[in-house]
C-alpha cells in the first residue's frame, strides 16, 4: 500500500484514527485531545518556530533552553486553545463539510459547553506561562488576544483570512525577542513580517484542499480567491518571506553563515511551489507539513549566524 492511501486509511475525515490518542490515551480524554489537535502536531510545530527563530535570534550565543522549553509548552497549549474555540465557532460549517464532519464538537463527542470549559482550562494554563515572562512580554501577549479572537470569523469577512491567520499565528516573532530582550526593535519586526508572507505561503496550499466545500457552504479563502494563480502568489510570498527574514537576520547582526541557511530556505520552498498540486486534496496537506523542515533549517541558519558569540562564549568558559 502507498503512503498516501495509508494515510487515507487512517483518517475518517481529518481525525486521525487508530493513531496513539485512540490506542493509549484514557476514553474519557480522547475528544479533548482531539479537539486540541494533540495528535496532529504540525500546527504546533508552525506556531512554535517563529518564537524559537526569535528567540535565537535576540540571544547573545545559544538561545536559552528554558524559555525555549516554556514557549514549546506555551505552543501546544494556545495552540489547542486556538483549535477550540474554532471549532466552537466554526460548528455549524463543520457539519456539513465531509472532511470536519467528524471533529469533536461537531460530531457531538464534546459539547459546545464542555469545549467552553475546556477552553478555559487551556487559557489559564497559557496565562500562567505567560506571566513567568517579564512585563514587557505579558502584555505583548495580552495584546496578541484581540488577533486570536477575530481570527475565526474572517472566513466570513474576507477573501484572505489566511491574512488574518499570519498576524495572529506568527505573533511569537515579537514575543521570543520580547522575552530575552524585554522590548522590540527591528529585527523581530521584520522577522514578524517575513513570517506573515511565510503563513500566506503554507496556508494557501493546505487551503486548496478545501475550496470547493468551502465554496458551497459559503467560506472564503485565499485560494478560492487566488484560484489559478496561486503558484506565481506563493513564489512572491516565498521571495518576501527571505528577503525580510534575511533583512531581520541582518538587522541583528547575524555572521556570515546564516545567509546559507536562508538560500536553503528558499531553495526548499521553491521545492513545494513545484512539488504542489492545487487540485490534488490529497498532495496540498503533504506539501503543507513539510514547512516543519523550514522551521529546522531556519533555526539552525540563526544559531549558525550566531557562531562569533557562541565561540567567544565556549572560550569564555575555558573550552
Amino acid at each position: 500500500m502507498s503512503q498516501t492511501n495509508q494515510t487515507t486509511a487512517a483518517l475518517v475525515g481529518d481525525m486521525p484514527q487508530d493513531g496513539w490518542v485512540d490506542r493509549f490515551a484514557p476514553t474519557a480524554v480522547r475528544p479533548h485531545l482531539k479537539l486540541m489537535r494533540l495528535d496532529r502536531p504540525i500546527g504546533t510545530w508552525l506556531l512554535l518556530f517563529p518564537c524559537w527563530w526569535s528567540l535565537a535570534l535576540a540571544s547573545d550565543g545559544w538561545p536559552d533552553l528554558w524559555l525555549m522549553a516554556l514557549f514549546a509548552v506555551g505552543s501546544l497549549v494556545m495552540r489547542g486553545a486556538g483549535c477550540t474555540f474554532n471549532d466552537i465557532v466554526d460548528r455549524d460549517f463543520d457539519v456539513k463539510v465531509a472532511r470536519t464532519a467528524t471533529r469533536p464538537i461537531a460530531s457531538g463527542a464534546i459539547s459546545r459547553k464542555g469545549a467552553a470549559l475546556f477552553l478555559g482550562t487551556q487559557l489559564l494554563v497559557g496565562l500562567a506561562i505567560l506571566v513567568s515572562l517579564n512585563a514587557f512580554t505579558i502584555w505583548l501577549g495580552v495584546a496578541s488576544l484581540a488577533l486570536v479572537g477575530i481570527y475565526p470569523f474572517m472566513k466570513r469577512i474576507t477573501d484572505w483570512p489566511q491574512a488574518w491567520l499570519g498576524l495572529t499565528f506568527t505573533y511569537g516573532a515579537l514575543m521570543g525577542w520580547a522575552a530575552v530582550a524585554g522590548s522590540l526593535s527591528p529585527a523581530p519586526v521584520l522577522l514578524y513580517a517575513g513570517c506573515f508572507f511565510w503563513t500566506l505561503h503554507y496556508d494557501t496550499v493546505y487551503a486548496h484542499q478545501d475550496k470547493e466545500d468551502d465554496a458551497l457552504v459559503g467560506v472564503k479563502s485565499s485560494a478560492l480567491a487566488l484560484g489559478g494563480r496561486t503558484k506565481p502568489a506563493l513564489l512572491a510570498f516565498s521571495l518576501a518571506m527571505v528577503t525580510l527574514v534575511g533583512l531581520g537576520g541582518w538587522s541583528a547582526g547575524l555572521a556570515c553563515p546564516f545567509w546559507p541557511g536562508m538560500a536553503l530556505v528558499l531553495v526548499h520552498l521553491l521545492w513545494q511551489i513545484r512539488g504542489v498540486d492545487i487540485d490534488n486534496p490529497a498532495r496540498c496537506p503533504m506539501v503543507f507539513k513539510c514547512n516543519r523542515s523550514v522551521g529546522w533549517i531556519l533555526l539552525a541558519a540563526i544559531i549558525a549566524g550566531k557562531a562569533p558569540s557562541l565561540f567567544a562564549g565556549s572560550a569564555s568558559l575555558g573550552f
